[in-house]
């Protein structure tokens, strides 16, 4: 028994920032975003807009793709660093939205690899058939963590979720997952801002070494992708789709280029959602998903990485 995606869902903000809005509130230029990022333009959720609420539209998308109802789902995981409050958890407060009251519901919090740990999270589940369907979500409002005077990060981030279905099949579906974690690279990626006793303290905004992210990205990007691949035979060349996490298009570009996977194989989206953490690797495979590209017998190929540090791999048999 495995678990299948059988079905894919989004949900973007309407608002959309372009860099040349970004111009206007920060000192940047449309150019040096570009070239450095890839990034064009990002969607920022509004006021009363919060994270259950993007994970809703995304999951009842995904629940239509399956061609199933709310409430055929018995498993709700969440991925995010931006819930709705502190608890309970944006799982539960999904499950009342979509007016489920059976099964079991809860977050994860591994930031920019937090989808690919909820997958395989909930892959055993199923797997070992104590939940039926699950629902896997990631979703976030980054938007509301950021310095909007911080050049250095404002820029990169943006609000999204994304939505699967799983469910159990015996021909196709996820292969194996990998998961990994080094909390000693905590510093380079954080925010370190904690509430108590009724007030912030700290600084509760993001905080990002870029350099340092970048170059330990690469590197367990290729780690963990070449981990997937050996752990079932496989070799890059069966590899039909490459989805990495969307937080910079020359991270996916210098890793795609270490792995030799060529430039057309793999789905960028961050160009116009920007890096929407948990969120990233759902959106891009319902990119890729509607349009046509992934299609069912491709092998298809997640790896995520984000605070932590953490990072991982999904090998699927789509």
């Amino acid at each position: 028994m495995r678990s299948r995606i059988a079905g894919t869902g989004s949900r973007l903000p309407d608002r959309i920032v372009t860099n040349r809005d970004l111009e206007a509130m920060v000192e940047t230029t449309d150019e040096w975003i570009v070239s450095r990022t890839g990034i064009r333009e990002r969607r920022i959720a509004a006021d009363g807009e919060f994270t259950s609420d993007l994970a809703l539209a995304a999951s009842r998308h995904a629940l239509a793709a399956a061609g199933l109802r709310a409430g055929d789902i018995d498993l709700i995981v969440l991925a995010t660093s931006t819930p709705d409050m502190v608890f309970p958890s944006s799982a539960c407060l999904l499950q009342k939205k979509l007016g489920i009251r059976h099964g079991a519901a809860f977050d994860v919090q591994a930031v920019c690899s937090g989808f690919v740990y909820a997958l395989a999270t909930a892959d055993q589940f199923i797997r070992s058939g104590m939940h039926k369907r699950a629902l896997v979500v990631g979703a976030e409002v980054f938007s509301r963590i950021l310095d909007w005077k911080d050049r250095g990060t404002c820029v990169l981030f943006g609000d999204g979720a994304g939505a699967v279905v799983l469910e159990g099949s015996t021909d196709a579906g996820i292969l194996s997952a990998h998961l990994h974690a080094d909390g000693a690279y905590a510093d380079i990626l954080s925010t370190p801002g904690h509430v108590c006793g009724g007030k912030v303290l700290g600084d509760p905004t993001l905080k990002m070494d870029g350099g340092a992210v970048f170059k330990l990205a690469v590197r367990v990007l290729e780690e963990s992708a070449h981990e997937a691949l050996a752990a079932n035979g496989l070799s890059v060349s069966d590899v039909d789709w490459f989805v990495a996490h969307q937080a910079n298009v020359r991270i996916i570009s210098h890793t795609a280029k270490k792995l030799g996977i060529a430039a057309d194989r793999c789905v960028v989206t961050v160009d116009v959602h920007a890096n929407t953490s948990a969120a990233s690797i759902p959106l891009a495979l319902d990119v890729a998903a509607r349009d046509g590209r992934i299609q069912r017998g491709d092998l298809v190929l997640l790896a995520g990485v984000g605070g932590g540090f953490t990072w991982g791999s999904v090998l699927i048999r789509w």
